[in-house]
């Protein structure tokens, strides 16, 4: 894996795409950002790509931006077209908090016409182009922190933690639509992408100048997903990994963790080489690891 920060301009595939061009046979994400955001992006490598779907699924998101009130956008964000404006100045930033604070927990967010969300298999954001009417769509969110960082009216600083898919527009947006003036977000930076921080980034320019030292900027597979445990098997027990076959359920592996179906783990070998993710299950009446997806090569 290799955490990089994203700069505000290109798309995400075309900074993927630069990286794929150092040599990189298998490349992917764990999510990636729009154009006008910044931040942190999770680029996958060789058999780190195995691992998108876990990443992209699981695990939070930290987000900061800005949030201009007083116009709405066909695209809920500055880069479209301003399509309504309206006053902002009898709005208090007493007002701005007590919706800000509405944001938390779980909703169902209404999701952008112009989005990469399907309908009957094609993106929302190519019907919307074409000047075609699009569903109505929303999704379950959770946010669990949301803070407005600064005022300066028209402008609304804020910072928040959400589940995987949240879509930051839509929440400027629905700010726009409670204190009905509209709004549209100007600025975003992904601070945080589970399990990774803004600390943990490189620049594109820095991986792009100095090729040579990839390799060192690489993270190991083992700390993709820190909260599930790690089993090292023997060789015997390795080999069966290998051949798609279960292994025994040792509690004494996990901290002596009861038994229970469903419990999800990242296999590694004698020399801690990640084998597989594997969960628990009942295999001919005893308990064991079965394979969700091998990652040896």
């Amino acid at each position: 894996m290799l955490v990089v920060y994203k700069p505000k301009g290109p798309s995400s595939g075309t900074c993927i795409g630069k990286i794929k061009r150092l040599g990189q046979k298998k490349i992917g994400h764990a999510g990636t950002l729009d154009p006008m955001a910044q931040g942190v992006l999770i680029v996958l490598l060789g058999q780190g790509t195995k691992l998108s779907g876990h990443l992209m699924s699981g695990g939070a998101k930290v987000y900061s931006g800005t949030i201009k009130l007083g116009e709405t956008t066909d695209t809920w964000d500055a880069e479209g077209e301003i399509v309504a404006t309206a006053p902002w100045d009898h709005i208090t930033e007493a007002d701005v908090l007590t919706e800000v604070g509405n944001w938390l927990g779980e909703s169902e967010q209404e999701v952008p016409s112009y989005s990469a969300a399907k309908h009957n298999g094609q993106a929302l954001y190519k019907l919307a182009r074409q000047g075609k009417e699009t569903p109505v769509k929303t999704k379950t969110i959770n946010i669990s922190h949301a803070e407005v960082l600064s005022f300066e009216l028209p402008y609304v600083r804020f910072r928040v933690r959400c589940t995987s898919g949240t879509y930051i527009r839509s929440l400027a947006h629905s700010l726009g639509l409670r204190l009905r003036c509209g709004a549209v977000l100007t600025e975003l930076i992904r601070e945080y992408s589970h399990p990774f921080s803004m600390d943990e980034a490189h620049t594109l320019d820095a991986i792009l100048e100095a090729p040579h030292t990839l390799p060192e900027k690489v993270i190991p597979l083992e700390k993709a997903l820190p909260e599930w445990p790690k089993i090292v098997l023997d060789e015997e027990m390795a080999k069966n990994v290998r051949n798609g076959m279960s292994v025994p359920y040792n509690p004494e592996t996990i901290a002596n963790m009861p038994f229970a179906v469903g419990i999800s783990a990242m296999l590694l070998g004698p020399d801690h080489t990640p084998l597989a993710l594997a969960e628990t299950q009942i295999v001919q009446r005893q308990p064991a690891w079965t394979i969700v997806r091998g990652l040896w090569q």
